[in-house]
């Protein structure tokens, strides 16, 4: 096989700069690296969206029943399929990207009594239909062992980015097809553990949600590759899928993260003012003892949540913008 087939177009490199940009500032400038609880609800996304790309109906309510241990009415193969991908991605990190004893084992732990040749390339023939049509063949059963022998080597020895590896992996993975089953997942999975090994906190991004949103333009992606024999198309959609991800989950995170300091910012500045407005004071007394000098941010962040909880209250009320206004503690 040798050096597999793809051009890094400028898009692409414009996708990894950002996403280079976008990593260090969630995990040097937000809590995420932390953040178990998001982490867990991450993986779950993943896992849910790996799987109903392929067609798994259970919802991502009922994927997190299922991994809580609970029972679902969701079919015996589809409950199967959640507990099997939770295993292999529980165990991401313990893979080697490069080793086809590793990928073959992470197969196994997703194909596990589902297919009867897991944890083995497939011994027939397999194409990929759209309905009755034929849309892809993969490679003969006999070619597959050395097919994917060659990429990982290639893989290693590369000295690519690992972001633009792991898509070249992954739409290879998909082009060759090497198992019955799972090729899709296993090539979400191994895309995932290639940018997870590049950088940690990536094993918890679940980009997946991204290819399951986007599921036209993801197949679009595979189908024009293959067209070109060059896998540049789909390095750029999935490279967009990261960044778009990431972008979401840093602003939500920088958004939360200072909305709880201003609630912080709130408890401590308003038990100073309560303690302060034993007696009526002006806003602008109240301002300069707490030492805020911004007046709207004074009156939107600070003076309106006190008044609307009901612990400070107007002297005169029904003229909330007289100058012989005042403010005292209920």
């Amino acid at each position: 096989m040798g050096r597999p087939p793809y051009t890094i177009t400028e898009k692409a490199a414009d996708y990894l700069a950002k996403i280079v940009e976008t990593v260090t500032r969630l995990e040097l400038g937000t809590g995420f690296k932390r953040d178990i609880q998001l982490h867990r609800e991450n993986r779950l996304r993943t896992i849910h969206s790996s799987l109903a790309i392929e067609g798994n109906s259970l919802t991502l309510g009922e994927v997190t029943a299922v991994i809580g241990g609970r029972v679902v009415a969701g079919g015996q193969a589809e409950v199967k399929e959640v507990k099997n991908a939770y295993e292999a991605y529980d165990r991401i990190m313990t893979f080697d990207p490069y080793k086809i004893a590793d990928f073959l084992r992470a197969h196994k732990l997703m194909a596990q009594g589902l297919v009867k040749e897991a944890g083995r390339f497939r011994s027939g023939d397999v194409g990929v239909f759209d309905g009755g049509t034929v849309v892809h063949v993969g490679a003969r059963p006999q070619f597959v062992p050395k097919l994917m022998s060659d990429l990982f080597s290639w893989a290693k020895g590369s000295d690519l980015h690992p972001v633009l590896k792991s898509a070249i992996l992954h739409y290879e993975i998909e082009t060759v097809h090497p198992f019955a089953d799972g090729n899709g997942r296993m090539g979400r999975l191994w895309q995932t553990l290639l940018l997870a090994k590049w950088n940690s906190i990536l094993a918890w991004i679940p980009m997946e949600s991204v290819l399951y949103e986007n599921r036209p333009q993801y197949y679009k992606a595979i189908e024009d590759s293959r067209r070109a024999n060059d896998s540049g198309v789909f390095i750029e959609f999935t490279l967009s899928a990261l960044y778009e991800i990431l972008k979401k989950t840093s602003s939500d995170l920088l958004a939360a993260e200072q909305d709880n300091e201003q609630d912080n910012e709130q408890v401590g500045y308003g038990e100073k003012i309560l303690a302060f407005c034993v007696e009526p004071r002006t806003r602008e007394e109240i301002q300069a003892f707490v030492g805020i000098a911004h007046r709207e941010r004074f009156r939107a962040k600070i003076l309106k949540p006190l008044l609307e909880s009901g612990r400070l209250r107007m002297t005169i009320p029904d003229k909330p913008n007289s100058r012989n206004q005042r403010y005292v503690r209920v």
